[in-house]
């Protein structure tokens, strides 16, 4: 009986340490070429003023930032569609821009206009205050 006992303490304590062994085993080769992760592609959303309009480049500046109006950009005004000829110096835009293959910021969606609900609360006149 204890002969059996001595052999199960030692199965299991191989099996035990059976996962750790292959762990190790699966390290990379060091002549194994390096794996690379793509860039990824930074993008977020921008608001300001507009402060160059170029519709022969087909860009947009707010501020210092310069963003690319490509076919695939969705530009509305008052939710209505709009084309970069409907932005002027001046309009405040928001919107959210990718980074391209090329590093440059190309806008995916520009709103011209304020956005919804950022302005003044209008209270109706006809409305009485409940208590």
């Amino acid at each position: 009986m204890k002969k059996n006992i001595a052999l199960y303490a030692i199965v299991a304590a191989a099996l035990m340490a059976a996962p750790a062994i292959v762990r190790a085993q699966t390290a990379p080769a060091t002549n194994s070429p390096a794996i690379t992760t793509p860039a990824k592609k930074h993008g977020g959303p921008f608001h300001g003023k507009v402060a160059a309009v170029d519709t022969t480049a087909m860009t947009v500046t707010v501020g210092t930032q310069t963003f690319n109006v490509t076919s695939a950009t969705i530009i509305k005004k008052a939710d209505i569609p709009a084309t970069v000829s409907d932005i002027t110096v001046g309009d405040t835009i928001s919107g959210y821009s990718k980074k391209g293959e090329d590093g440059k910021l190309n806008a995916t969606t520009i709103n011209i206009g304020k956005k919804a609900g950022t302005g003044p609360k209008k209270i109706k006149a006809d409305a009485a205050p409940k208590n």
